[in-house]
């Protein structure tokens, strides 16, 4: 490995950690993330002649803590900031001990201060994923793009805006208490269960799944459980995102197919993940996505699809509708019940939603229909649904998959 390799190594690494030291200096995770560059530069200049040090990710660091003490200090109106930051300065450890470095609990309260800077409510949902992905998940600017199906140039100015937004507010760096922690870490959880589903499941482009996006998420609440371990919905929410990840390798064919829950090789379903997620469900509580890593933790329990218990699953979706009552909730609950009683006891239940305007463009509406009608023996019905659904994603291996159903029923 290079010199140059190595660097891009233990930046893409530490990054985080980085950035989120320095913003407790600075108060202003842009900036922040501009010293952490500027780190990044000087190591691309000074490593290949003095060699890589010891610690690579405690130099980094120390070296955009130096740049933002002299930040702060080179300021015009140095004597006025001095009476406002000073404190901070005072409580700003020295930057090159690498006793300070190495303190897990200050770097933890940083982490978690970025964490919960990046993922705002007052920023819109797409600028807080591509803010926490850019500062907590040290993807570029280009990657994020890629992950998205978005172009580079509306990511960047998403994530100029997102910082450039902060700035002007004046969010504080800090985790909140009360309610208002209440309601962030809400946003935080919503931000990494988006990332691992858009991973899980894409809702565009040639491949049915993104690794790489479920490795981002599955990272992300990991490290939230380990430095929130008292939030049962955090361990709920890795709970979830375990279970989910274990099936991950099934969920395509060798050609990148999707694979049904009932066609997949449970052989190949990672136990380790598996285990995670059941250890994960001992610290989780009753609320959304303590209940969703419940039902993912029965379908982790059956050994063949037959043996899965369709029952309990239906019973915890009716829990989950009273908690966060949603079409798409129902949706999934009516397809519980057709396993658990029947396709003829959740039929009135799809019906009842065909009217409801966030499912008239959703695929798996008539998706779920057509398996209804297909299992009651009503063919041209199920072909027509099938049809459409096809007709309504944007998933090209999604497509695929659905014409081939309703192809199936001529």
């Amino acid at each position: 490995m290079s010199t140059a390799q190595a660097v891009e190594a233990v930046f893409r690494i530490e990054s985080a950690r980085i950035i989120a030291g320095v913003a407790r200096i600075v108060r202003d995770v842009g900036i922040a993330e501009e010293l952490a560059q500027d780190a990044l530069v000087a190591a691309l200049e000074q490593w290949p002649e003095s060699g890589v040090p010891d610690r690579p990710g405690a130099w980094l660091m120390a070296t955009a803590k130096h740049r933002a003490i002299d930040l702060v200090r080179r300021k015009e109106t140095y004597a006025r900031k001095l009476a406002e930051v000073g404190r901070t300065l005072e409580d700003v450890p020295p930057p090159a001990g690498p006793a300070e470095l190495a303190d897990p609990e200050h770097i933890d309260d940083d982490l978690l201060r970025l964490i919960f800077t990046a993922c705002h409510p007052l920023l819109a949902t797409e600028a807080r994923i591509a803010l926490t992905l850019r500062l907590m998940g040290g993807l570029t600017t280009q990657e994020i793009a890629r992950a998205f199906l978005a172009s580079e140039s509306a990511v960047a100015q998403r994530i100029v805006r997102a910082k450039r937004t902060l700035a002007t507010a004046g969010v504080p760096f800090e985790v909140p208490y009360g309610a208002d922690r209440e309601a962030r870490l809400a946003s935080v959880l919503e931000v990494i269960y988006l990332v691992f589903n858009e991973g899980y499941s894409a809702t565009a482009g040639e491949d049915l799944v993104r690794p790489a996006l479920c490795e981002d998420a599955l990272r992300l609440v990991r490290v939230l459980a380990g430095l929130m371990p008292k939030e049962p919905e955090v361990h709920g929410l890795a709970a979830l995102l375990e279970f989910q990840a274990s099936r991950m390798a099934t969920r395509t064919g060798p050609d990148g197919e999707p694979v049904l829950l009932a066609d997949q090789n449970r052989a190949r379903w990672n136990r380790m993940l598996i285990h995670r997620g059941i250890e994960a469900m001992r610290h989780a509580g009753s609320g959304p996505y303590s209940v969703q890593a419940a039902i993912a933790g029965c379908h982790a329990a059956a050994v063949r699809y037959e043996d899965t218990d369709w029952p309990t699953i239906a019973a915890l979706y009716g829990r989950l509708v009273t908690l966060i009552p949603s079409p798409v909730v129902e949706l999934n609950r009516a397809v519980a019940v057709s396993m658990a009683q029947g396709p003829e006891a959740a039929l009135p239940l799809v019906d009842a939603l065909a009217q409801e305007p966030a499912l008239r463009a959703y695929h798996l509406l008539p998706s779920v229909r057509g398996d209804l009608l297909e299992r009651l023996g009503r063919p041209a019905e199920a072909r027509a649904e099938f049809e459409r659904a096809a007709s309504l994603t944007r998933n090209e291996r999604e497509r695929s998959l659905l014409r081939g159903r309703a192809d199936r029923l001529q």
